[in-house]
């Protein structure tokens, strides 16, 4: 059984093929050893805060980085980053939100809520590749995070 403590990434989206897309443009880098996908967000909530079916898991060993899709099955992925801003112990983990909307409204609710970083999916394949590379590259080796 995979060890869910040494998640370096969590994958918070319920589209099957942006998540794998995600993957491959991670792992085409060699930096998706680690991870774990959520498919919703009362998955990723319970998965962040070792609740539910994650209760063994150790809330002490968070992953770098958070890829959260905005619009999420069961809970929203605003609302996914503002449970996550509110409690003292994930408050400053990393999370970029990843998703197709454009929509100003969207944009500054996730700033207002404390995201690091908004990222909008490409239509094409290949500059989807592109930017999920280079969001990792930078949050997984290129960003100092508040702990170890």
């Amino acid at each position: 059984m995979e060890d869910l403590n040494v998640v370096e990434i969590l994958i918070v989206e319920d589209n099957p093929q942006d998540a794998e897309l995600t993957l491959r443009a991670l792992r085409k880098h060699n930096m998706a050893n680690k991870f774990y996908i959520a498919e919703d967000g009362a998955e990723a909530l319970d998965f962040i805060f070792c609740t539910g079916k994650y209760a063994s898991r150790n809330i002490t060993n968070p992953p770098k980085v958070i890829f959260l899709d905005l619009k999420l099955p069961k809970i929203s992925g605003l609302e996914v980053l503002r449970e996550i801003r509110s409690n003292p112990q994930t408050k400053m983990l990393p999370v970029v939100m990843v998703t197709s909307s454009r929509e100003d409204p969207d944009i500054k609710k996730a700033y207002e809520l404390g995201v690091n970083s908004y990222v909008v999916k490409p239509v094409n394949f290949d500059d989807f590749v592109t930017s999920m590379s280079h969001a990792g590259l930078y949050w997984l080796l290129v960003n100092e995070p508040p702990f170890r």
